[in-house]
Formats: structure tokens, sequence, C-alpha cells
């Protein structure tokens, strides 16, 4: 094992950069842990991110297809986004899932939580798991959102990662905490 202080930066100054909406820029000046140099490292502040694999009676996982701008087309992934002021994560969550998918309920439990880039990102997606859920509304997206809600089997999910429609790799850790998904 490594001595971890050997492994620490020290941060020598902050800088506030531009709020881009869902993240805010910031700018850390740190010291290498030699204390030779001092680099200017970005980071995306954010709040916590949750999602969660909600699965029927019947075992189906409620999924959902939208348009990412980030890599120019339709993903195929689990329910989730982001925790709102006031909310606990299992509330977002619950939340998130009735917005996107128009399913509720169930019962609900952690799965743990990642880090969905800690180069970069200093916040925790959440993952959930809720079985027995079933369609308690009408799917009501944010304005920003356009979402078809797809029930899938866990051969259908194992096949969609084949074919690359599933790839999102926050849905991949969080179904892989329910699903043998290497089969």
């Amino acid at each position: 094992m490594t001595d971890d202080n050997a492994l620490i930066w020290k941060r020598v100054s902050s800088e506030q950069g531009p709020d881009l909406g869902l993240l805010r820029v910031r700018y850390d000046w740190m010291r290498h842990p030699s204390g030779e140099r001092t680099l200017k490292r970005l980071v995306l502040e954010s709040v916590d991110w949750v999602n969660c694999v909600a699965l029927t009676a019947s075992g189906h996982s409620v999924m959902v297809e939208q348009f990412r701008f980030g890599v120019g087309a339709c993903t195929l992934e689990t329910p989730g986004g982001m925790v709102d002021a006031g909310e606990t994560p299992l509330e977002a969550a619950q939340r998130e899932l009735l917005e996107e998918t128009g399913y509720g309920g169930g019962d609900w439990r952690s799965l743990g939580a990642v880090e969905p880039n800690p180069a970069i990102h200093g916040h925790l997606c959440h993952h959930f798991l809720a079985t027995g859920v079933e369609r308690v509304a009408m799917p009501d997206p944010g304005a920003g959102e356009a979402i078809a809600v797809q029930l899938a089997t866990l051969e259908e999910i194992r096949q969609a990662m084949a074919e690359g429609r599933l790839r999102h790799v926050l849905a991949l850790s969080a179904l892989s905490r329910v699903f043998d998904l290497f089969n």
C-alpha cells in the first residue's frame, strides 16, 4: 500500500468560474505532493445525483430512452436525475421515477453511491432499488426532457448492452448491483 500522504495535493487557492446551470465551474490551484510545482485544476461542482433500478411485480426493469446532447444520440438508461434542495436522495429517486416514467410505490432500498467522475466532480450518484413498482400516473418529464418509457427483461438489458444502446455508466453501475449483466 502507498502512503496516502505521499499522494495528497494541497489546495493553494480557488477561483469560481462560470455557472453553467447544471454545473458550476471551479478552478483550484493545487500543489503537487513533491512541493515542486502548482497546477491549475478544473472542478465541476454539482448537487448529488440519483438513479434507480425499478422493477415491476413481473420483474421487468423500468427504463427510459432519451436524447443525450453530449453523445448526440438517444440512450437507454435507468430513471434518475438531480437531488433538489431540501430533498433526501431517496426522495429525489422516488420523484424522478414518478416524473420520468409514471411509476411509483413499491419497496425501496439504497444500493450505495458512486463517484461519477472523481477526476473533475466532487458529488455522488446514489443508486436505489425499487421492487414492486406500478404505473400510478402519466409521466411528467421536465421542460428539457423528452422521454420514452420501456419495460425490459434482463435478457433485453443484456441485448441492449451488446448492441451499444445501453452504455450509460451510471445506469450500468446501478443495474450491476442488482443483476449479473455479463453472463
